[in-house]
């Protein structure tokens, strides 16, 4: 299995909730750094333990996305796209009126010579997706 594994700069949980909602996902694990048990080698500050440390999202029946957050200037992933392959137009339009919300819109979902539906959009937290229905 190979699954995107997401990383934010401390909106980690604002987005998982964002995509479980547009997929009607199952949010199968969520951990907080203040989940943490104390360990003086890695502190972690009061205003830090509210922070994802690691999440895991069912998007589809087989289509998981895991996810966390970090200190670190993160610069938006042009060069990786999530590409999700749904099995009804209906779906994909729940889950791209979600994502394109605060986002860019790549290429509208529209229908192509190579599926039902196609289209590809970054979301408000610089995420790429790519739909496609068969």
């Amino acid at each position: 299995m190979i699954a995107p594994y997401l990383m934010f700069n401390r909106q980690c949980d604002e987005a998982f909730k964002m995509y479980q909602k547009a997929f009607d996902g199952e949010m199968v694990s969520i951990q907080k750094y203040g989940d943490m048990p104390p360990n003086p080698a890695f502190p972690v500050a009061e205003s830090d333990k509210d922070l994802v440390l690691h999440a895991q999202l069912k998007l589809t029946e087989s289509g998981f996305i895991y996810g966390s957050d970090g200190n670190r200037d993160l610069g938006n992933g042009a060069k990786v796209s999530i590409s999700v392959e749904l099995d009804s137009e209906e779906r994909a339009h729940q889950a791209w009126e979600v994502l394109k919300d605060g986002g860019s819109v790549y290429m509208d979902l529209q229908p192509t010579f190579f599926s039902k539906l196609h289209g590809s959009v970054q979301d408000k937290y610089g995420v790429t997706w790519m739909f496609t229905v068969n």
